[in-house]
């Protein structure tokens, strides 16, 4: 009994109706170009004392289809995949085609990071970068005198 909500439902919470309603509006299919053309992938980030330790889940791709790229202190990951599958019949129809293509990016801001010593290995679906730290170095200190 002290459970019930005066005045209106449990279930008609205004947050929900505005997060269901957009989600409605970009499943719509005209618009599903602007939903679905750029997916994510799971990422681990470990700081360790002299590296960033980065994992990411990339199964099915092969080194040529994955990109790292560091610039202005962003570590982009993008992998593209382009795979076509095709049956035909005896007389040469297609009776089943079956394209699955896609691109995965992941973008993240690092910085204090040596860039020439970033390493990356692909092993069993898991891209494992390495970002070794700078050298620490304290900021200068200065005084100000009060006047």
């Amino acid at each position: 009994m002290f459970d019930l909500v005066p005045f209106r439902k449990r279930n008609d919470d205004p947050f929900r109706q505005l997060v269901r309603s957009l989600n409605d509006t970009f499943d719509f299919a005209p618009l599903a170009p602007l939903h679905g053309s750029l997916q994510t992938f799971r990422t681990d980030i470990r700081e360790q004392a002299d590296k960033y330790a980065i994992e990411a889940e990339l199964p099915g791709f092969g080194k040529d289809d994955v990109e790292v790229e560091m610039k202005d202190n962003y570590l982009t990951i993008r992998a593209k995949r382009q795979h076509e599958e095709e049956q035909k019949d005896e007389q040469n129809r297609v009776i089943r085609r079956e394209r699955r293509s896609g691109e995965f990016v992941r973008r993240f801001y690092v910085d204090n990071v040596d860039e020439a010593g970033i390493t990356a290995k692909l092993s069993d679906g898991v891209l494992k970068l390495d970002l070794p730290k700078k050298a620490n170095t304290e900021p200068a200190r200065r005084r100000i005198d009060i006047q």
